[in-house]
């Protein structure tokens, strides 16, 4: 093999193994069909949210797994993308299963979020979950109620007297 094919080879893997460890979440989709517009439309929503989108060999991202994430390799057929989000509730998983509602194409297959190798139905699940923004908001309404119902109750009982 070529020496400078291994090399760039190995610059591709140590690439892919430094975004594996330095992003919360990766998604794996089968891409298959997509013209290469709604694969820039996709990559556009994904960048405003501060994923990525890449296209990569499998048996490169295979070897940059390693042995550290058992079962990822059946998701490893087929011409897939990868989305790498730097968490997995940023909102990027959203945006990803709403494009692939709209696209019947983009088949998301499963991947890895915080560590551990998760199929497509936790994706979407994880998708489904409000951001942490909205989470806190409904955190902080639950605490406020029982102050707020008391607040009212005092507010009725010096109104009758």
């Amino acid at each position: 093999m070529n020496q400078n094919v291994l090399s760039s080879k190995k610059e591709v893997v140590s690439k892919i193994t430094e975004q594996i460890n330095s992003h919360g979440a990766m998604v794996i989709c089968e891409y298959r069909g997509l013209t290469v517009s709604k694969i820039s439309e996709l990559r556009k929503s994904l960048r405003e949210k501060g994923a990525s989108l890449y296209v990569y060999k499998n048996s490169l991202v295979s070897r940059a797994l390693g042995e550290s994430h058992e079962g990822i390799d059946e998701y490893l057929s087929g011409p897939n993308a990868f989305i790498f989000a730097s968490d997995a509730t940023d909102g990027s998983l959203k945006i990803l299963t709403k494009f692939a509602k709209k696209n019947e194409e983009l088949k998301i297959k499963g991947g890895i979020i915080d560590g551990k190798v998760t199929d497509k139905a936790y994706v979407t699940t994880i998708a489904a979950l409000p951001s942490k923004e909205g989470l806190v908001s409904m955190l902080l309404s639950v605490l406020q109620a029982p102050m707020r119902n008391l607040a009212y109750s005092l507010s009725q009982v010096s109104e009758k007297k």
